[in-house]
């Protein structure tokens, strides 16, 4: 099961409340106040971790609260500070307050620490309110309560480039004959039901593209028919969208129509997605008549397409080294 969104109640821990005490030891007359501070309740922390990879353990665990501090005890002891609930997120989680519809947290980097709730202040024992003209006061003050609030968790993945098209158009296969990934293949569509993220290596050069599958789209994906509405806020980060195009006409479809839908889809979820650099591959040259649908695709773009077969594992080189020269350029490493 793949959870990208869900919803959880955060509390953080309430300051531990102040001690009332005095000193009392033989041959110590009116040894006066000793009762010790309250501890600090504990903070809620996100915490950025690179190997999580979805959501899935706060869909059924939605309650995550902070230890309380320990009260303050006499002789002047501190209570103890409660225990932090440090939550561990996937990176490109965002943290929406449900209150108000704000993001409020955004964690990008492994490692990256966020105190999203802070603990509550612990209390004030009487030690603190001696005074010259109340040498035995009886005030303390109690610990304050921890933040609280109710949060969207929404995950969307870091990766390089975005593949999306159409059903059937061999987004799975291409993915497992390019990275580590190895998502489920068959011949039939909505195989893929969740993102499947995979590293392209160079072995050359010693680097990676991290490549995010996208579940196939459909005509009025953008009116939530079908799965990839769910999932294109997966690759509103990417650099580049690397549109796969099935030329072999499956179920009778036109490679240029299927071109032409992509578009509107991507550009009816958000123009700014739409707006971002891509590269057209046609896959299944090998078919019969893929040939006359491949011209046709490029009296449409109007621009370059890389040609490949994922079955005959043909023209993967080259799309290889086209995402090297457009995303890992010499001078970006230097």
């Amino acid at each position: 099961m793949f959870i990208d969104e869900t919803h959880i109640s955060l509390r953080a821990g309430n300051g531990g409340n102040g001690c009332l005490s005095f000193r009392r030891e033989k041959f110590i007359p009116k040894g006066g106040p000793d009762g010790g501070d309250g501890g600090k309740g504990g903070d809620v922390i996100l915490l950025c971790d690179e190997n999580e990879s979805d959501l899935v353990k706060y869909r059924f665990q939605p309650q995550w609260n902070a230890k309380n501090g320990q009260p303050g005890a006499g002789r002047n002891k501190h209570g103890a500070n409660g225990d932090d609930c440090i939550l561990t997120l996937p990176p490109g989680t965002q943290v929406v307050d449900t209150s108000t519809e704000r993001i409020v947290a955004e964690l990008t980097v492994h490692g990256e620490r966020v105190v999203l709730l802070s603990g509550g202040k612990g209390g004030l024992g009487n030690i603190n309110f001696k005074t010259s003209v109340n040498q035995a006061p009886r005030k303390t003050t109690p610990g304050r309560p921890g933040a609280t609030g109710d949060f969207r968790l929404v995950l969307k993945t870091i990766a390089d480039i975005g593949l999306v098209g159409f059903p059937n158009a061999g987004k799975s296969t291409l993915t497992s004959l390019l990275t580590n990934a190895h998502p489920k293949v068959a011949a039939y569509p909505f195989t893929t039901l969740h993102v499947n993220v995979g590293a392209i290596y160079f072995p050359q050069t010693h680097e990676k593209l991290f490549l995010a599958d996208i579940p196939g789209l459909i005509e009025g994906a953008h009116k939530n028919r079908g799965l990839g509405h769910e999932f294109l806020r997966h690759i509103e980060r990417c650099r580049l969208l690397l549109i796969l195009v099935d030329t072999a006409g499956t179920d009778g479809r036109k490679p240029a129509a299927d071109y032409k839908c992509l578009l509107h889809e991507l550009e009816c979820y958000s123009k700014e997605l739409a707006a971002k650099p891509r590269l057209i591959v046609a896959n299944k040259m090998d078919a019969p008549g893929s040939t006359k649908n491949f011209t046709a695709l490029k009296r449409t773009v109007g621009g370059d397409i890389l040609p490949i077969s994922c079955l005959d594992a043909t023209g993967l080189d080259a799309l290889r080294d086209k995402l090297h020269e457009l995303l890992l350029p010499p001078n970006a490493r230097s």
